[in-house]
């Protein structure tokens, strides 16, 4: 079930109707899930379900619902599955033939495409990037051969090295960077990889990322097929 990545009015009718009448809420965190169903006067029992207990208590979850209970499944912030554990619970309950539904709603990848204004008709979601510096660069250098639209997740402590990283893939590309998205200081913000770096300099970095690069075209590189033939001598 999706939940409201930042504002608690994001949140559709059907999903406080489900939170209300399931027996359970198998949350990524409880703290933040049990602001969001009091915000609402939802009262539903709450259990964590995250990534390091998911191998414990995902087959305990199964075992709930094949006695019949209901269990509606929560991320922390947007949609579960993306960039979370919860896929494998999803994985574990159909391999047990037991229905999964999904209830959709928020979802920042979404968000950040829509305010961004580049082309959505195709686009790669490749989530966190990888956090050694090489693998980082040479993560990049494969999205960029997609030629697509690339959207990527960041934390404020990796925000820095990752931008370097687009500038020395991509180069000075005009790509958005939204911050905080639906919430008080919400920012969605188009600049080069420098001038962003140079914004962030301003102030201590805080809130979570979400990248949109547009899509890049390699080079293209000539062979002797592209040039044309030289006259024959005679």
């Amino acid at each position: 079930m999706a939940t409201p990545i930042g504002n608690l009015e994001d949140i559709t009718l059907r999903a406080l109707r489900v939170l209300r009448e399931v027996d359970l809420v198998a949350a990524e965190d409880t703290r933040r899930t049990r602001s969001l169903l009091e915000a609402h006067g939802v009262r539903t029992a709450l259990i964590s379900y995250f990534e390091h207990n998911q191998a414990r208590r995902g087959p305990e979850l199964l075992r709930r619902l094949q006695g019949g209970a209901r269990v509606a499944l929560v991320t922390d912030a947007g949609t579960p599955g993306v960039s979370d554990p919860g896929f494998r619970l999803v994985r574990l309950c159909r391999d047990a033939g037991v229905p999964v539904v999904p209830i959709p709603g928020p979802s920042a990848v979404v968000a950040a495409l829509s305010a961004a204004g580049v082309p959505a008709d195709r686009f790669v979601f490749d989530g966190f990037l990888p956090v050694k510096p090489g693998r980082r660069v040479n993560r990049l250098t494969a999205l960029r051969e997609l030629e697509t639209t690339v959207v990527l997740y960041e934390s404020p402590h990796r925000i820095v090295a990752t931008l370097g990283a687009i500038g020395e893939v991509y180069g000075q590309v005009e790509l958005v960077v939204a911050r905080e998205l639906t919430k008080q200081y919400e920012e969605v913000i188009t600049a080069t990889p420098t001038a962003h770096l140079v914004r962030l300099a301003a102030g201590p970095v805080r809130g979570e990322f979400t990248l949109v690069i547009p899509a890049s075209k390699p080079a293209r590189v000539e062979d002797e097929s592209d040039e044309d033939p030289e006259p024959e001598r005679g």
